[in-house]
């Protein structure tokens, strides 16, 4: 292979490899640091500008009474609120208790269904942003092994 056309390869493979991180950058400039980074559900949920989201019974929140092992609890997330903008999940005691937030497009029926670590029995919460408002539910989950460590 002569060194033009080996040239031109490589040049193209490197601007493939850029065009890949393009994404990767758009995310990072959307990614709530100080939310996802913060250690307490206050700082969480101030990241999250949702200060005191007022309970609502029409956010379920199905998780298992008991986890027999932190490192895969599987819950699921149904908003039947209007305007339904964002889901996020907060394990209260989990070494960085927020733990995804989902944000959803108009007309997209915000229903999560994931697994997650809980490094201890704690409070799971499921806080919902709606019409520029925020809503929670939550419950207990008693972990028998922690999965956070």
């Amino acid at each position: 292979m002569n060194d033009s056309r080996r040239s031109f390869i490589q040049a193209g493979v490197a601007l493939l490899g850029l065009m890949a991180l393009a994404p990767l950058k758009a995310l990072a400039a959307i990614w709530n640091k100080p939310a996802f980074e913060s250690t307490s559900v206050d700082g969480a949920l101030a990241g999250l500008d949702a200060k005191s989201p007022q309970p609502s019974k029409d956010i379920v929140l199905s998780a298992p009474d008991l986890a027999e092992n932190g490192a895969i609890v599987q819950i699921e997330v149904e908003s039947r609120i209007p305007n339904t903008e964002a889901i996020a999940i907060i394990s209260d005691k989990n070494p960085t208790p927020l733990i995804a937030n989902f944000v959803f497009s108009e007309g997209v029926d915000p229903y999560v269904v994931t697994r997650i670590k809980m490094a201890e029995t704690s409070e799971l919460r499921a806080v919902v942003k709606a019409g520029g408002r925020y809503f929670m539910a939550s419950r207990k989950v008693e972990v028998a092994v922690g999965g956070c460590g």
